[in-house]
């Protein structure tokens, strides 16, 4: 509930008029798209209660947080460094470490043993990664905000490259995180399930080189959705497979 409540918060203010999130031409934005947002978020936080105080806690600040982001008076998506950043940290090792504490009601002195730490931190080289690319296709509407997002700043082919080193690091990273903590098997498992989406990122840099105009909304969900579908199948499986 906060993610889309975040998502609606954030389109109120950047007034979108092109392609945003999973809306191809999203309708024009009114103050019931502001009210409706913070709603959600209230039902969320009284809903993270039930899980536990720290839970809420961190709930609260991953929302504060996201609302900074496109809020006029600090919008950090001005600050292309900045903004990529919290991003990067907020919605992959922080999430990931709020999720983690909710489920197992880990208490804090678990939430810093290396193997948890270890992992928010992949997390967040895969969202630093990831992020550039959602932007990749919004160029021109967020030059004439006058937001020069991190996207912006490398460029088409730039947020290509920059991206696919992320991954890179990222897939090294949960090779050997897979291999210490589990077994090499689910280390091979990881990278033959994220191979098509792989695939299909070098098809896309290489359509985009030969007409920047595939840099695109289409793309770009075709990207998520693969991703998400691929990543999924992983997780699922292994959790099926340690429940053996």
């Amino acid at each position: 509930m906060v993610y889309p409540a975040s998502n609606g918060y954030n389109s109120y203010y950047d007034k979108d008029e092109e392609s945003i999130g999973g809306l191809e031409q999203p309708p024009p934005v009114s103050k019931q798209l502001l009210y409706v947002s913070l709603l959600i978020d209230g039902i969320a936080l009284l809903l993270s209660l039930l899980v536990s105080l720290w839970f809420t806690l961190g709930i609260l600040l991953y929302g504060l947080v996201s609302k900074a982001y496109s809020n006029d008076t600090i919008r950090l998506k001005k600050m292309p460094v900045l903004g990529w950043l919290t991003v990067g940290v907020f919605q992959g090792g922080f999430t990931f470490l709020i999720v983690y504490q909710g489920v197992a009601l880990a208490s804090m002195t678990q939430l810093m043993e290396g193997k948890i730490l270890f992992a928010a931190l992949l997390s967040t080289v895969l969202l630093l990664g990831s992020y550039p690319m959602t932007q990749v296709y919004q160029h021109s509407e967020d030059a004439r905000r006058g937001d020069l997002t991190i996207s912006r700043m490398l460029g088409i082919r730039g947020t290509f490259l920059f991206t696919g080193g992320a991954f890179a690091l990222a897939t090294m990273g949960y090779v050997w995180y897979f291999s210490q903590y589990f077994s090499i098997h689910v280390a091979f498992a990881f990278v033959a399930t994220l191979s098509p989406v792989v695939l299909f990122f070098g098809w896309w840099f290489w359509q985009t080189l030969q007409n920047p105009r595939q840099a695109n909304f289409k793309n770009t969900m075709r990207l998520n959705l693969y991703s998400a579908i691929c990543m999924n199948v992983f997780f699922i499986g292994l959790g099926i497979w340690l429940q053996r």
